[in-house]
Parts: C-alpha cells; structure tokens; sequence
C-alpha cells in the first residue's frame, strides 16, 4: 500500500518541494497588517464545489462546535460554475454589506458588531480554470486582484485548492502547483483539499469522494474537505471528533485521519 501511495503521490510531492509551500514574501501585500490566526469569521467565495451537500460552511461550523476554544462562523457566497473573475469580491465586504447580521436560535436574527464583518475569506477558482490554457493567467491575475481587496478590506485571503475529476487524476499535481503557486505569490494561505482527495483514493480507492459526474462531491469527499478546511486553518486535528456528517464511524475516522495528515505534510513544505 506505501508503494501504491508514493507512486501516486510521488508527482505532487516533487511539485510542492519546487513550488513550495503558500508563504508570504517582503514585497507581497500581506505586508500590510492584516488579522492572524484561526478566522473567527469566514466567507467563502466560490461555485458549487462549495455549496454541494448543504454547503461544506456548515459542515466546517459542525467541526468547530466541539471545540470550546474555537468561536467561528462562516457565510458562502457562490455562483454555479463560476471561476474566481466572476466574483467581485469588494462588494462583498465591508460593514454594511454580506455578514452584518446573522440567524440564531429558533431563526431569531442577531445584528453583529459594526465594521468588517470577516478576518479571513476563501477563494477558489473554477475546477480546471488554474490549469486550462486559456484561464490559467485569470486565475492568477485574480488570486492577486482579490488578495489585495480582502486584506485591504481588513481581512486575510485564503485559497482552496480543488481536487482532480475521478477520471483525471492528473489534475492533483497540476492543480496543486498552480495554487501553491499562487499562495506563495500573494501571501495567501492554501487549503490542500485537492491533496487530501489524492491520498483519500491511494489508501481506499473504494471509497467514493464523487457524485457520478466524476466531479462533484459526495458527502464523503465533502466531509473530506472540510476535515482539511477545519485542520488547515485552526491548526487542529479532526480526527476524534463527535461531528462525522452522518458517515459510518470509520469512514469518518479514515476521511479526519487524512484530512489532519494531508495539512501537517503541506504546511512542512
């Protein structure tokens, strides 16, 4: 199985050590001040790789429920298909716009703080836009467009690196360059969902991340990228926790399990 693995994995593994890993350079605009830490507020901004099985925020708000220390909320905005150019993401922030008040309990409405409304927001880009010959420029002329509006904004970016169609598996080590890439360029952190996919099929290939069109996600493979959104970005391990989406206990133990070893091994590099 480690052999299957290594050969599977090995692509990616010799991108990411050229590439290296989503840090921020002196003359990046993450040299502004902008929030750190786990994102008490998060929007995600992307297409329907998001919003599949009743939107991977909530399955993300799930993770975090256990967790005592952890205050968080997330907000998706998302348009079907899209790529990242389709979103103009500085309408989107600010005090008065998305986010300034939120539904709790028995649907009562809670106005939150005034000013900027989230410390972090998650772009992805469509599912073979970074890689397409024709787009993969957009992708990276946006990822700097939109990092440069979010922290001006108050808030940090984030990218979500996706994971390959079932039948182009090819598509991990390309799409994870492209994003690592454009993490390193613009000071972004990158959650490797993409990755996490690729290590999920090596080690059970029976376990099915997809919809039948070999794109989307099945509640597994949304699960999966929400264990890696949750571990990536508060640093903690999901494996063990109580929230498994309604999965059999141990599909839910193996998805956390790669989910937690997938963000360690990325954010080494």
């Amino acid at each position: 199985m480690k052999t299957l693995l290594y050969r599977l994995l090995g692509p990616i593994l010799i991108v990411l050590s050229i590439a290296g890993c989503a840090t921020q350079t002196p003359n990046s605009p993450a040299a502004v001040a902008t929030p750190s830490g786990p994102p008490k507020a998060l929007l995600w901004v992307g297409n329907s790789f998001f919003y599949y099985n009743n939107s991977m925020h909530g399955h993300v708000a799930q993770l975090t429920r256990g967790d005592k220390s952890i205050t968080h909320r997330g907000v998706s905005v998302t348009i079907s298909g899209s790529g990242i150019d389709w979103h103009d993401v500085a309408s989107y922030l600010g005090p008065d716009r998305i986010g300034k008040y939120s539904f709790v309990g028995d649907n009562e409405i809670r106005f939150n703080p005034p000013g900027p409304q989230f410390d972090a927001v998650m772009v992805m880009d469509c599912s073979q836009c970074p890689i397409h010959p024709q787009l993969k420029s957009v992708f990276h002329t946006y990822a700097k467009k939109h990092a440069e509006t979010i922290r001006a904004n108050g808030a940090r970016p984030v990218l979500f690196m996706s994971w390959a169609y079932k039948d182009k598996p090819e598509m991990t080590a390309q799409l994870a360059e492209q994003y690592t890439i454009a993490g390193k360029a613009n000071g972004a952190q990158v959650v490797p969902a993409g990755l996490a996919f690729a290590k999920s099929v090596a080690l059970k290939p029976n376990l099915d991340l997809y919809v039948a069109d070999k794109r989307h996600p099945s509640l597994a493979g949304t699960y999966l990228a929400a264990c890696t959104v949750y571990a990536s970005l508060f640093g903690k391990s999901p494996v063990g926790n109580a929230y498994t989406a309604g999965l059999p206990a141990d599909v839910a133990a193996h998805l956390q399990q790669v989910a937690w070893e997938t963000s360690q091994e990325y954010a080494a590099k």
